[in-house]
């Protein structure tokens, strides 16, 4: 991609710029990533997303196992809360990388932002290196007393 200068930036695969974005009638297969001219580029999210297809949501997913345990720590239940998303989005015949939302909800954003190598290994680990718009909330309090990290991911099939 380039700057209104000419000058050469970085992007993300499949990005493109808002501005020079066409329509993406067609059934686009993928989500692209939005990308403003002259923004920086973020890492481990994108600043917006357009996709055409079929919808698929999610509910609040935690990070509890087939048995309803939670992992203890932050990073071990965000894993599991990923592997869980994964699960509902193979139900619908969708992966990670038709994921175009996440947001979390999370009872302390110390615990969010204090590993963010171990954190961002794990999310690699279960949705590779796809990063679709994401936002991350604290809330005093989950439903699940247990929980930590509580998403809701929106995917588009094409």
């Amino acid at each position: 991609m380039t700057e209104a200068n000419g000058t050469a930036r970085e992007a993300h695969p499949g990005t493109i710029d808002a501005a020079a974005a066409p329509a993406l009638g067609g059934g686009a297969a993928r989500p692209v990533t939005l990308q403003p001219a002259g923004w920086p580029v973020p890492k481990g999210y994108a600043n917006g997303m357009a996709a055409e297809g079929r919808i698929v949501v999610t509910g609040g997913v935690v990070g509890w196992d087939a048995e309803g345990r939670f992992p203890e720590s932050f990073v071990d239940q965000a894993r599991q809360t990923f592997e869980n998303i994964r699960a509902i989005l193979a139900e619908a015949g969708a992966g990670p990388e038709h994921l175009v939302r996440l947001t979390w909800y999370v009872t302390d954003v110390e615990d969010y932002i204090a590993d963010p190598r171990a954190l961002g290994a794990a999310y690699r680990a279960v949705f590779g290196r796809h990063f679709p718009a994401m936002a991350v909330v604290q809330v005093v309090r989950l439903v699940e007393r247990a929980a930590k990290v509580e998403i809701e991911a929106t995917a588009v099939v094409g």
